[in-house]
């Protein structure tokens, strides 16, 4: 199999793909398109961007017959051809780390998002050559070059092939060592970067997670920096990860920390997710879901650390990492949908809800991402107090990688739950089934006072009474985006996209709605006004009591020697 990549005319966003198989030997060829890429649990349809597409006979240049049979299947007659060629092209007009992008500034691929596969050879060695439109772009990848081929590279399977990103350009390149292999930041756009500082904090955050596993699993690795207008996001990879970051974000501090918590979640990703999967993505289906209820620890734990791992290298401190925490369990708390949706049913249900998100959302989903982390915090916790801290959640993570990362084996639910067990000497059963198959409540204070700290609720300094909406000013309206479940609001019958007008016929507007309520008292029926379906409506709403607007993680008072010995051993 041999693939050909160019792009012409990068304006017009086309990537025109040429696909060229010898050998053949089959009356028909069937080619697919995946549906979705590792690493972002969501079918994309990744076929509607492909058009023009055309098979002909690789010996004479005639057509061949070809049909398409499902959204993503293509079928080409091929009885009496040994060698036949696929022509198509795919637009590209997306920036993100899992689709592609093509304009006349530079081109970049995922293998999902561009190549279609053939179910018989998945398992066979592909070339691929890559034709820049101009002389001046050169190629960056983590595919092997064959080296007597000009852009030129070959990957060794179909997963291979999707594994590694491709971007074409004139990139900005900076090459860097740690522990003794070859690192590098390849940045596409403009922005505000101090790549001398950020080159500085990567190395940190490599050396800290390497010293977690014992080592570095490969010879080189590639950071692709995308600096985009307001961007966000990364997609891990084997030996590499696509990082997208709005590119005025490294001057403020708070953005640049974000920036490195990105760094560190999708480089520890080359442990947890590529290496440590589960059982359900030990061999990936491109052409449908893969489920699984490990999510949570796949992306959880991952987003633990990402908050862990700058703290312990030292780029930021205990108290930034306490405001991270603060700010995690405030979203935690102040998500209706918490008390809805299981968290391994939030990974089963990835699919179909975290990344299709909606005005009901918050009321009947929470993130495997953000309830995964904090489960992580309080598994943590409870291995460090009861070993002295002699044990941890790191612990944890090196077994997983003796038992399963290094050879690449997957892992149940079941086998997941042993090896906390195994590490923390004691039955979890029934942590596992509270805090992962209900929605019983988490017991942050219970996990957090071995370590002189609980949760502290904030309210406003003028009470708010509830009212359970948040407002937007769009247009010049003041429309409603979300209605909380069961709130004032909600049992009134105001719903989402509703325009709000006024309350006891006083204007009101997204910058003043919270004055006004500051009129009124827990226990207070009010009317309000709205536009709903564009009728005029006024309904009646009785406040309820205030609602803690943050939640802060704070020292307890008076905390005994042990419990100050316990915080300096987790945090420093």
């Amino acid at each position: 199999m041999f693939y050909q990549v160019a792009m012409p005319e990068p304006q017009l966003h086309l990537f025109e793909v040429t696909l060229q198989i010898s050998n053949w030997d089959k009356k028909a060829l069937d080619l697919k398109m995946p549906v979705w890429t590792p690493g972002s649990y969501l079918v994309r349809e990744y076929a509607r961007h492909v058009q023009d597409f055309k098979a002909v006979s690789s010996s004479n240049n005639q057509s061949l017959l070809s049909r398409k049979i499902a959204k993503n299947h293509w079928q080409v007659i091929t009885e009496n051809q040994t060698g036949v060629t696929i022509k198509y092209r795919v637009f590209a007009n997306e920036l993100t780390v899992r689709t592609n992008h093509l304009d006349a500034t530079h081109g970049y691929f995922n293998g999902a998002a561009l190549f279609m596969f053939v179910p018989e050879l998945v398992q066979e060695p592909i070339q691929v050559e890559i034709i820049p439109p101009k002389p001046e772009w050169k190629v960056t990848t983590t595919l092997v070059t064959i080296p007597e081929k000009t852009n030129t590279f070959i990957a060794q399977d179909f997963d291979t092939l999707v594994d590694n990103p491709v971007e074409v350009g004139k990139q900005e390149i900076h090459n860097f060592e740690v522990l003794g292999k070859s690192h590098q930041y390849a940045i596409w756009g403009k922005g505000n970067t101090k790549i001398t500082k950020i080159i500085k904090d990567t190395k940190k955050i490599i050396e800290t997670e390497a010293e977690i596993f014992g080592g570095l699993p490969y010879e080189k690795y590639l950071f692709l920096l995308h600096l985009s207008g307001s961007g966000y996001g990364g997609l891990e990879h084997k030996e590499c990860c696509t990082l997208n970051y709005p590119r005025l974000g490294f001057r403020d501090q708070d953005k640049y920390h974000r920036f490195i918590q990105l760094v560190a979640h999708e480089f520890f990703h080359l442990w947890n997710v590529k290496r440590i999967r589960p059982k359900a993505l030990e061999t990936f289906n491109y052409e449908q879901e893969n489920y699984t209820t490990s999510l949570w620890f796949s992306e959880g734990v991952t987003s633990y650390y990402d908050m862990l791992i700058p703290l312990r290298a030292g780029i930021y401190n205990r108290k930034k990492f306490l405001n991270n925490l603060s700010k995690d369990i405030t979203r935690y708390l102040s998500i209706p949908g918490r008390k809805v949706q299981p968290l391994g049913e939030s990974s089963f249900d990835a699919w179909i809800k975290l990344y299709r998100r909606e005005a009901h959302s918050d009321n009947n989903q929470i993130s495997y991402y953000l309830k995964g982390e904090l489960v992580a915090l309080l598994l943590d916790l409870l291995i460090r107090n009861k070993h002295h801290n002699q044990k941890s959640l790191d612990d944890v993570m090196r077994m997983m990688w003796e038992r399963y990362g290094k050879a690449e084996i997957g892992f149940t639910p079941e086998d997941l739950q042993q090896v906390f067990e195994d590490v923390a000497q004691q039955d979890l059963s029934d942590f596992f089934t509270r805090y992962l198959e209900t929605t019983e409540a988490l017991p942050f204070d219970d996990y957090l006072a071995p370590f002189g700290l609980k949760i502290k609720p904030i309210h406003d300094k003028e009470a708010i009474p509830y009212l359970g909406i948040r407002v937007q000013t769009e247009g010049g309206k003041e429309i409603i985006k979300f209605t909380e479940a069961n709130s004032p609001a909600a049992i009134a019958g105001i719903d989402p996209n509703d325009e709000f007008l006024a309350i006891n016929g006083i204007r009101v507007t997204a910058d003043t709605l919270n004055e006004h309520l500051k009129d009124y008292h827990p226990g207070n029926t009010i009317t309000i006004t709205i536009f709903h379906q564009d009728e005029l409506l006024t309904v009646s709403a009785t406040l309820a009591e205030p609602q803690p607007t943050r939640y802060e993680v704070v020292q307890i008072e008076n905390a005994s020697e042990t419990q100050q010995q316990n915080l300096a051993g987790w945090l420093g």
